[in-house]
């Protein structure tokens, strides 16, 4: 029909005054200042919002399907009459300039979605259900990354105190044999954290006490055969 071709003009209309209004009057996402700036720069149609703050009005899809000019018998279009007040065959109407199937106020007047269509989806709705999903998804990525982390943690703490005790053993193993000391050890300073064993920090002590005593040159050691 010649008439369906300007639906898309109305319920567009609608669909982007519809979020302006539902983000600044339901939701509280957007300022005064950008809603005002929406109405002076005519993005939205500010007749529309203004009828959809009146009871009765709160649904309403155009401004064209009230006015009793539009129609014959100055009444106003079929989407107006609430669902429970049609006859069974009016059920299925839709207003032939719109293409609203019902946009009358209160449970169960109209249709959730008053076009049937992706222009009467509620884009609010969707973008507050978006950003909170996105919010609950942030959460669960950062615990996932907290609880990654922490793991981590937990094996190089416990791979360190494995080494520190394998590096124990090993320096036993390799320091605590038969050889000549002085091989051994070499020269080593006496203050501070040996990094070896037991052994090594006891020797490095006794050697800076003999140097503290010894003041003169030190004696040649005689070969014992």
């Amino acid at each position: 029909r010649k008439t369906e071709s300007l639906w898309p003009v109305h319920q567009i209309n609608w669909q982007k005054s519809r979020y302006i209004y539902d983000m600044f009057y339901t939701h509280k996402q957007i300022s005064r200042q950008v809603y005002d700036h929406c109405i002076k720069q005519k993005l939205v149609d500010a007749a529309l919002i203004a009828k959809w703050k009146k009871p009765g009005y709160e649904r309403l899809c155009s401004t064209y399907v009230i006015n009793p000019t539009n129609y014959k018998f100055g009444t106003t279009s079929i989407c107006r009459v609430p669902l429970s007040d049609r006859s069974e065959e009016q059920r299925s109407a839709q207003d032939p300039t719109t293409g609203c199937r019902g946009c009358a106020s209160g449970k169960g007047a109209g249709p959730r979605n008053i076009f049937g269509n992706k222009y009467g989806q509620n884009l609010a709705a969707v973008q507050i259900a978006r950003d909170k999903r996105m919010e609950e998804m942030e959460k669960k990525r950062r615990a996932a990354e907290e609880a990654e982390i922490a793991r981590q943690q937990q094996q190089a703490q416990a791979a360190a105190v494995a080494g520190n005790g394998n590096g124990s053993d090993d320096g036993e193993e390799e320091t605590d044999d038969e050889t000549d000391d002085e091989e051994d050890y070499g020269p080593s300073p006496a203050a501070g954290i040996w990094a070896g064993s037991q052994k090594l920090e006891a020797e490095s002590n006794r050697i800076a006490t003999d140097d503290d005593d010894n003041e003169g040159p030190e004696p040649k050691k005689q070969r014992v055969d």
